[in-house]
């Protein structure tokens, strides 16, 4: 962990005393992706309601600079010139680097169709399916973590050789069983647990971000 990242993780603990017992827990989760992001692997999320905001907010963060600009390498910047000359260097200045991770909440023609032509809970695990490998990683978050096609996910990820990550509220429900690591903010309430998983993924996306990116 570099100097930067201490400094935030400091800062996190600092403004949330109350989830120091997640330090360690965090720690590894921190780990486990950015381990996954530096091999090329790839991040998946789902999740219900306010989980699926929560999946597309990650996604944000995460897909684009949050609290860094990410300019790309020296390599890629000259690719772009090289092969699309002015245009392609205007290209490459404004782009910023990317940590590959998908919502799977977002697929709506084929969510809907899934949803309608075989199986409801299973519109999750359907596009784990198609998406995931060994090496990648499934994010998934649920309140109660007894959402059926979150666990669906989970199960299918598992089979498909990919880590699994559960952000979930207090006692974790089935969800915690199928995961590698587990996430469980101290409280049961739906709106209450889902403040402590902003804050909680606001923190890995900054953690993460400042150390795979210089800038």
């Amino acid at each position: 962990m570099n100097t930067r990242t201490q400094q935030i993780t400091q800062e996190f603990y600092s403004l949330h005393p109350d989830l120091s017992f997640l330090q360690e827990e965090l720690l590894k989760t921190f780990q486990l992706l950015s381990d996954t992001f530096r091999a090329g692997g790839k991040l998946l999320i789902c999740g219900n309601g306010g989980s699926s905001a929560d999946s597309e907010h990650i996604v944000g963060e995460l897909m684009k600079g949050f609290l860094l600009k990410r300019p790309l390498s020296i390599g890629k910047k000259a690719a772009f010139s090289e092969l699309f000359g002015a245009e392609g260097a205007a290209i490459a200045d404004a782009l910023q680097g990317a940590l590959p991770t998908i919502s799977l909440s977002t697929h709506t023609a084929l969510n809907t169709a899934f949803a309608n032509d075989v199986e409801p809970s299973l519109i999750f695990a359907q596009q784990v399916l198609g998406y995931a490998q060994r090496g990648d990683v499934l994010l998934g978050i649920s309140t109660s973590g007894n959402s059926k096609n979150v666990c669906a996910a989970a199960m299918t990820a598992r089979v498909c050789g990919a880590k699994v990550i559960a952000l979930t509220g207090q006692g974790g429900g089935q969800l915690v069983k199928l995961a590698d690591r587990a996430l469980m903010a101290p409280d049961t309430r739906t709106f209450r647990v889902q403040e402590y998983h902003l804050a909680i993924y606001h923190y890995l996306c900054a953690a993460i971000e400042s150390e795979l990116f210089e800038q």
